[in-house]
């Protein structure tokens, strides 16, 4: 295992100049082989073996990833101070790092607070009702589940939708591993497959989108990969799934109702992204400007339940105290590190691999779906943003849609599929998930071939 990460930071990943510069124009110094160089890289690694054997350990991943990205910045500052190197370039480099950080913090804090909003309401235990009172079958169940999860993830981002839809395979069926590992694995995949052509689906098209790689529209046009490859892969597990139908007795289960006011808590959270997409697109403003923007509005509103209802209808504190800090956590401090292994000098040394005489872009792209399912895919598109390597619109979306469709090749490749490990404890493991993983690789290169038809010969942009 960390051997992998090894060669993938030195030498596979598709990155692109080191360094950072002061407003004087100063570059900042090569530290690869110094020995803060060397301490952080090897401070990365062990840290991030932590963050992959989450499970294996029993520690939350956002506590390694926060100490990795946090001391490792340290020992730099230390380094340019015992030095007499230009502190500046350091403090410059940290006030982006926080820029670019913020910027995503801020739009998950909104998004995740609109989530549990939903969740206090009733709005997802009403929808997890009315899937398992259809009385459908094993296999109808198994589809359904699965185009949901692909069309909400893109709107509720994939590990929500995932955590949810496994709840819903956990309420029907407890003990049959023949629906519910097939039915897990269709999930995970619907949901990183859904999410990747949406630019707030997933952490990493987040990125991309806000790091402007891409327009709005840009990454709707992945669509087609994106659903293509899922179909694919969910035909060829659907038929690992039984024909018979559950034994769950929905009249046994009294009907959830939705609490007054969250449709229109729905309806705000649709206009909240509309007005993310259109502070981003036409304003030219951060993308979570708008998202704060719809913030106050679920304030204001809330306020108004508070003054008809009462608190305990409805209190937006209550949500906001229920978001996973942890999650938010893990993404502060993974972007940090990865920043300061772009500070020091490390990610520069890959760049090799995207010569035309080495592997070139597309195959190198392809690549990072590979190595965001062994590393998770967060670090691996934080990685090639900041590397920045000179490539096309056509590339950059390819780079998305592996990063994105890539983590399901693993269990753990992927924030939606340690979600669902969590939820199906002792049954949707890793080992379960690799006897059917090749279902997987070949949705994933049918999703890379509908990438080119488009692209390469079909020419839907022009390539720059």
């Amino acid at each position: 295992m960390l051997k992998l990460l090894i060669v993938f930071f030195l030498s596979s990943i598709t990155l692109f100049a080191a360094g950072g510069g002061s407003a004087s124009g100063e570059v900042a110094a090569d530290l690869t082989m110094t020995w803060v160089g060397f301490a952080c890289l090897f401070i990365f690694v062990v840290g991030y073996y932590f963050v992959a054997a989450e499970e294996k350990y029993g520690i939350d991943k956002a506590k390694p990833a926060l100490f990795i990205g946090t001391f490792m910045f340290i020992l730099v500052a230390l380094y340019y101070a015992l030095n007499g190197l230009n502190m500046s370039l350091v403090h410059t480099q940290a006030q982006h790092l926080i820029l670019e950080i913020a910027e995503i913090f801020f739009f998950l804090f909104v998004a995740m607070t609109y989530i549990e909003s939903l969740i206090h309401m009733g709005v997802f235990d009403r929808l997890k009702y009315n899937l398992v009172s259809k009385g459908y079958s094993y296999k109808k169940m198994f589809w359904v589940t699965g185009f949901i999860a692909f069309f909400l993830s893109p709107i509720a981002d994939n590990l929500t939708t995932a955590l949810i839809l496994s709840t819903v395979l956990i309420t029907i069926e407890k003990t049959r591993k023949d629906f519910l590992v097939p039915g897990a694995i269709n999930i995970v995949v619907a949901a990183n497959a859904g999410g990747a052509w949406s630019p707030f689906g997933d952490i990493t098209t987040l990125m991309a989108w806000t790091a402007g790689k891409g327009t709005f529209t840009d990454f709707l046009f992945l669509f087609p990969a994106s659903v293509t490859g899922y179909l694919v892969t969910a035909f060829l597990l659907s038929k690992f799934v039984p024909e018979d139908k559950p034994s769950f007795d929905a009249s046994k289960e009294s009907k959830p109702e939705m609490a007054q006011g969250a449709k229109v808590v729905m309806g705000l959270g649709v206009f909240t992204i509309f007005c993310a997409v259109m502070s981003h697109q036409v304003l030219h403003l951060p993308a979570m400007w708008g998202m704060m923007f719809g913030l106050s509005l679920l304030k204001v509103y809330a306020y108004g339940l508070k003054r008809k209802f009462g608190t305990d209808h409805f209190n937006i504190f209550h949500s906001m105290a229920k978001i996973e800090n942890n999650t938010l956590m893990f993404f502060f401090g993974i972007l940090a590190a990865v920043g300061a292994l772009y500070f020091i000098g490390w990610l520069g040394l890959a760049v090799v691999v995207y010569q035309p005489d080495v592997l070139g872009p597309t195959w190198a792209n392809i690549g990072v779906g590979f190595l965001s399912a062994i590393v998770d895919n967060v670090p691996v598109m934080s990685a090639v943003l900041k590397a920045n390597p000179t490539m096309g619109l056509d590339q950059w979306m390819l780079v998305t849609l592996t990063a994105g469709v890539g983590g399901s090749m693993i269990s753990f490749g992927s924030a939606a599929g340690v979600g669902v490990m969590g939820k199906l404890h002792g049954i949707y493991t890793f080992g379960a998930h690799m006897k059917l993983a090749w279902t997987i690789v070949i949705g994933y290169f049918v999703s890379v071939a509908v990438w080119y038809l488009q692209y390469e010969i079909l020419g839907f942009y022009h390539i720059a």
